[in-house]
């Protein structure tokens, strides 16, 4: 059974954690996402970890949620899409609060959840191709979860913007709003996501983990709000209203949601 997400350390005490569902342009489903926020768990605690760059394998970063699994969520019970947002929540707030450094190297396609994931990281590196989307309300639904991390990525301004009219964000514009540290050519995006690590790895791992620490406590306590309820209920009750299961729907058959002009 192919495993979906893989682990490599190219260099000392920087480990690789690979995305590796690229059949499903590595959408998160509950698989992917525990064993991410497992292996986050597992490295922010082992010694010989200096910094995690978070990759994915194919052509795409992450699709976001699974679509066929939000589509189930929900037509079922209301626990399990609850529970089902909240590992959502959980996993952001694991990479967020990992002791060591994070970061995204972006390759293509990163839309909801992906975007998500990318701003959880401390840094996020783009290759020329990248493309992010928010497209959440074109199904239905809204960015409950990643939006404390989006807001908090780009501004308020923007995620007004980028929120409300689900477009494309190309890697360019993704940088000049913050969504991206840097762009670079698609062959050198994993030397560059492996040379920001090696900075980063020049820090001293308590240091490191305590200026981590200090940013969360100066830059506000916004993230911490994804793991609440209310965020994760929301979600959870909008998929399961006749607009969303329309546009899940809509989306998974290539037409248009009942909804559209």
């Amino acid at each position: 059974m192919e495993q979906n997400l893989l682990e490599s350390e190219p260099l000392p005490g920087i480990v690789q954690l690979t995305l590796n569902r690229p059949a499903a342009r590595n959408a998160l489903d509950s698989g992917l996402m525990g064993a991410l926020a497992e292996a986050i768990a597992r490295h922010g605690e082992r010694p010989a970890t200096r910094v995690i760059v978070v990759r994915a394998s194919g052509t795409a970063f992450c699709a976001g949620a699974d679509l066929n699994a939000m589509l189930a969520l929900g037509r079922g019970a209301l626990d399990a899409n609850v529970a089902d947002a909240e590992t959502l929540a959980a996993l952001l707030l694991a990479v967020r609060r990992c002791p060591k450094p994070t970061v995204a190297a972006v390759q293509g396609p990163a839309f909801g959840g992906g975007v998500g994931l990318a701003t959880a990281c401390d840094i996020a590196v783009g290759a020329e191709e990248a493309l992010f989307r928010l497209p959440e309300v074109r199904l239905g639904i809204v960015p409950a979860i990643i939006s404390p991390y989006v807001v908090e990525a780009i501004g308020l301004r923007q995620a007004r913007r980028y929120c409300l009219s689900g477009e494309t964000i190309p890697a360019a514009r993704a940088r000049e709003i913050g969504l991206l540290h840097e762009v670079v050519p698609g062959p050198n995006l994993g030397g560059e996501a492996l040379r920001i690590a090696t900075e980063l790895a020049a820090g001293g791992p308590g240091a490191l983990a305590h200026c981590k620490q200090l940013l969360a406590d100066v830059g506000g306590h916004g993230p911490d709000e994804a793991r609440g309820g209310a965020l994760a209920n929301r979600l959870a009750r909008l998929r399961a209203g006749d607009e969303a299961q329309d546009g899940l729907a809509a989306a998974l058959a290539r037409r248009s949601p009942g909804w559209a002009p």
